[in-house]
């Protein structure tokens, strides 16, 4: 079975043509085994392209380690410029690809080393802000901006933001390793978040930018999150730290995004590379 490793930031992925597999394939079982950095391959997640998407140049569905389906927006940069690679898109540079929630506009704004590094543009989507739609337990319609959130007896604040994925930011300054180590993983599972959710902690950095450091859902620590850094922008914007329409620079271990967000009802867009590491063949 061949299979192709691709990472943006950081973040990376074992990418898979639908076509090589059997209807009945369990996908979610095939991430668990596949993102193994020891009995596997290793990675971030799983990525699966199809063709079968009306509408839309080709569907992206994403695994994570432990199974669960999620939407990511590293991984559309990367199985952008795999399909880029496979021949999938001719001379288009802007696209639609259907993802979990959706579609996704896409642009191809550099290629780069004979098709094995780009800059890419992507529409991450409308952010859902709301309790119901992140999901946070709260009353419908409420904001969790700035929300007080007890652990282990302390508060943190935070704010909640679903970019196709549930995301937790909490603003300061960096956390201790026993703190992010600590904190995270029973922030993720907090029953607040019936969904769990992915945990950025980002200290301003700079004019406009952000470090961050990453527990993503499903995976522990990232080198880096596209949904992740997206709500890292809306949060900024909706907690009156960043200025609506104007570009962030999400820093992350394994590299910068910029996110821009105009506002209100308005949809996120994220530009960061997306590289091939190498192709391989896994024995099933």
């Amino acid at each position: 079975m061949h299979f192709t490793k691709m990472q943006g930031v950081g973040n990376d992925f074992v990418v898979l043509d639908r076509a090589d597999f059997p209807l009945e394939t369990s996908f979610s079982n095939l991430s668990i085994r596949f993102c193994n950095r020891h009995f596997g391959i290793g990675a971030d997640g799983l990525l699966v392209v199809s063709r079968d998407a009306p509408g839309s140049a080709f569907r992206m569905q994403m695994f994570n380690p432990d199974g669960t389906e999620d939407m990511c927006g590293n991984g559309l940069r990367c199985v952008s410029l795999w399909a880029v690679r496979a021949g999938w898109l001719g001379t288009q540079t802007e696209f639609t690809v259907a993802v979990k929630d959706g579609t996704r506009q896409v642009r191809i704004l550099e290629v780069e080393e004979a098709n094995r590094a780009a800059l890419i543009g992507v529409d991450m989507g409308v952010p859902r802000l709301t309790a119901e739609q992140i999901p946070f337990d709260a009353p419908p319609g409420q904001r969790i901006a700035q929300y007080p959130l007890m652990v282990e007896g302390e508060e943190y604040s935070i704010t909640a933001v679903s970019t196709g994925s549930t995301h937790t930011v909490i603003f300061g300054d960096a956390p201790t390793e026993e703190v992010f180590q600590r904190v995270s993983p029973q922030i993720e599972n907090n029953p607040r978040f019936p969904e769990r959710t992915s945990v950025l902690w980002a200290t301003p950095f700079g004019d406009n930018g952000f470090r961050v450091r990453i527990w993503e859902r499903g995976a522990g620590e990232t080198l880096g999150c596209g949904t992740g850094a997206g709500a890292v922008g809306v949060a900024a914007v909706v907690d009156g730290l960043c200025d609506a329409g104007k570009p962030i620079s999400i820093i992350s271990k394994g590299g910068t995004l910029k996110i821009t967000w105009p506002g209100e009802n308005q949809p996120v867009d994220m530009v960061g590379p997306a590289h091939l590491i190498f192709v391989g063949e896994f024995g099933l």
